[in-house]
């Protein structure tokens, strides 16, 4: 499940910077409140601990991606 979380918030902070590379726009910055704002600070670092709990994965010898919805 922690995994999962982290897999959807790397996909946010993965978004919202293909939103700043091509069209200057910060998503989780105009949500909160500007880029600078408390609670937009709060959103970027709970994406980075994403992006940390998320670096185990590389290293896993499970040859298949866990997706969401799968049914072995």
């Amino acid at each position: 499940m922690v995994q999962k979380i982290s897999l959807l918030l790397l996909i946010v902070g993965g978004l919202n910077w293909g939103l700043i590379g091509i069209f200057n726009f910060n998503a989780v910055g105009w949500l909160f409140g500007g880029s600078a704002s408390m609670l937009a600070r709060i959103i970027f670092t709970i994406v980075g601990l994403a992006a940390l709990i998320a670096i185990p994965a590389l290293f896993s010898s499970d040859s298949s991606p866990d997706i969401p919805g799968d049914v072995e």
